[in-house]
């Protein structure tokens, strides 16, 4: 689920003439040259707002160029959903675990139950899963047990982990981010200590909007940083600059849906077919081709997930 959404007003920086040529292209969502392939890395498809037309948003998806969706479950019930719905596509794969705004629920049964769920082959990740200090309802103690347990269970079933964070109010840094830090320090000396292959592939931030030092931050630990919706708004460009200066092999391409849809669908339901708006746009920004940017983060994202 949605981590910050910058809100900041800022002059546009980029022409006129380009951003309306994504956008246009963008009403069709144009098939893909048949060599593009692109890679949805969080998508909540098992949502009830996918109930009516499930069936069609995969078909879109697949003519928009994506080869690879991934369903992070945000409960256990979720996980669960996510894991049976991954069964029933061979583009769809699952990622289990407890959302830190659901981390009340967590008990001495919910570890056992997620650690069964991961003997389905259709599992590729622990997520989502993080720290969540824009609302209240979970003190901020518990949200990091329950974190640290779930980071442990990645280490012992050698899954890479779907991180969210949100600091309180719009910040892009703050407690929400050192904390995290500290604990992702923590837990990748450990994979290191232990000479954990996982310690080479540990997970992503996803939906990133924190400071250029956070990532760098998480970088030098090996993580790479996922990239959504708010990347293309009008008011975009704090996150315009922020992925124009990440390396593109540390980058992941992410929808949310059926949050943060892209421009020109802000504000609509999103979904995975949309991920080529971001493709478009990161592009824009770091003077590639759209081909470029969909093959280097499917590689990336082929590399996270051990996909074949």
């Amino acid at each position: 689920m949605r981590a910050n959404v910058v809100s900041d007003i800022v002059p546009a920086k980029y022409p006129k003439g380009e951003g309306q040529a994504i956008s246009k292209q963008a009403q069709g969502l144009l098939a893909p040259p048949e060599h593009m392939t692109l890679t949805d890395t969080h998508c909540h498809l098992d949502l009830e707002k996918f109930d009516a037309d499930r069936a069609e948003v995969l078909r879109r998806a697949e003519q928009a160029g994506l080869t690879r969706i991934l369903i992070p479950g945000l409960t256990l019930t979720s996980s669960r959903s996510a894991v049976k719905l991954a069964e029933s596509h061979p583009m769809l794969s699952a990622a289990i675990g407890v959302h830190p705004n659901d981390s009340l629920a967590w008990d001495g049964q919910t570890i056992s139950a997620l650690r069964e769920l991961s003997l389905n082959q259709k599992v590729v990740a622990i997520g989502e899963i993080g720290l969540d200090y824009y609302w209240d309802s979970t003190p901020h103690d518990h949200q990091q047990k329950v974190l640290k347990e779930q980071l442990a269970l990645a280490a012992e079933l050698q899954l890479p982990v779907v991180i969210h964070f949100r600091e309180k109010g719009l910040a892009s840094g703050g407690d929400c981010a050192s904390d995290l830090l500290k604990i992702l320090e923590e837990w990748g000396t450990g994979l290191r200590r232990e000479k954990s292959p996982l310690a080479e592939r540990p997970g992503v931030l996803h939906s990133f909007s924190g400071t250029l030092e956070m990532a760098r931050a998480a970088i030098r630990l090996g993580f790479y940083m996922g990239v959504t919706g708010p990347v293309t708004f009008e008011n975009g460009q704090r996150l315009q600059d922020l992925v124009a200066a990440l390396p593109l092999d540390r980058i992941l391409i992410e929808t949310d849906a059926p949050f943060l849809a892209p421009h020109p669908h802000r504000g609509k339901r999103n979904e995975p077919a949309y991920v080529r708006l971001i493709a478009d746009k990161i592009a824009l920004v770091r003077s590639y081709t759209t081909e470029q940017v969909a093959a280097a983060t499917s590689e990336n994202a082929r590399s996270l997930f051990a996909w074949e």
